[in-house]
């Protein structure tokens, strides 16, 4: 963090009715929307943060806690507290829930069809909440485990946050990481919703599959850590060496 002091203490109005360390938790991820801190930065410690929001530590613990426990923040044991990034093994992980039968999970890698921008139909404005004639970028690639292709990818990102995605030459395999380091916007939830389906011809094509194949069709609405909207990822998955697989903890 380049200035070490904050813009104010906690004491905006509009949070007064919230508990102190929820007012302290929502100002540091204000802060790290604002991109103060980057992803894979160190904090300030507690007694600096304490100092800096005039609260106390416990205050301060409290909130870093809760950070931490929904993935924003993490913390390592006398390291310090960093803002998370979509690196390493559970960062990337815990968004690509396709596993081939049999083995662990494993990152896949993406071939891209296509690039462009367009207007939005009903489906992604719904999903999105876009207003009618918004323009999105569409994202085609398919994706490759056990050397062969297992899904399709359309993915819809509104045009405002993504200014400047259609130049980029080399759009890398994990995009959430990528989101983080070009467009400083972090991934936080993502909705799925699941359907059975069978293959399209253009899904057989793409996949290596005969028309009629069951498919599973997964729709993904991605929210960034302050409540955007920011992705909407329709992905036709092969069923026939690959399971859906879920961690709830």
């Amino acid at each position: 963090m380049n200035d070490n002091r904050f813009d104010n203490k906690i004491s905006s109005p509009g949070l007064a009715f919230q508990p102190l360390y929820k007012q302290v938790e929502e100002h540091v991820t204000q802060l790290i929307v604002e991109q103060r801190w980057k992803p894979g930065e160190m904090l300030p410690n507690e007694f600096q943060l304490a100092e800096e929001f005039g609260v106390s530590q416990g205050t301060v613990r409290k909130a870093l806690n809760s950070l931490t426990q929904s993935k924003i923040l993490t913390r390592r044991q006398g390291v310090g507290t960093f803002v998370s990034e979509h690196t390493g093994h559970h960062g990337l992980y815990r968004f690509f829930p396709l596993v081939t039968d049999g083995k662990l999970p494993e990152l896949p890698k993406a071939e891209i069809l296509s690039l462009e921008s367009m207007e939005a139909q009903s489906d992604v404005l719904e999903a999105l909440q876009l207003k009618p004639g918004s323009l999105v970028i569409l994202l085609k690639r398919r994706r490759i485990l056990n050397n062969e292709f297992c899904i399709t990818e359309n993915i819809y990102l509104p045009i405002q946050y993504f200014s400047g995605l259609l130049e980029h030459d080399d759009i890398p395999h994990t995009l959430y990481h990528f989101y983080q380091t070009h467009f400083g916007l972090t991934v936080h939830k993502t909705v799925d919703s699941l359907k059975a389906d069978l293959a399209s011809k253009e899904d057989a094509d793409l996949l290596g599959i005969k028309a009629g194949t069951p498919l599973l069709q997964v729709n993904r609405i991605s929210h960034s850590i302050n409540g955007k909207l920011m992705e909407y990822r329709k992905s036709r998955c092969r069923s026939d060496n690959y399971h859906y697989l879920v961690e709830l903890s």
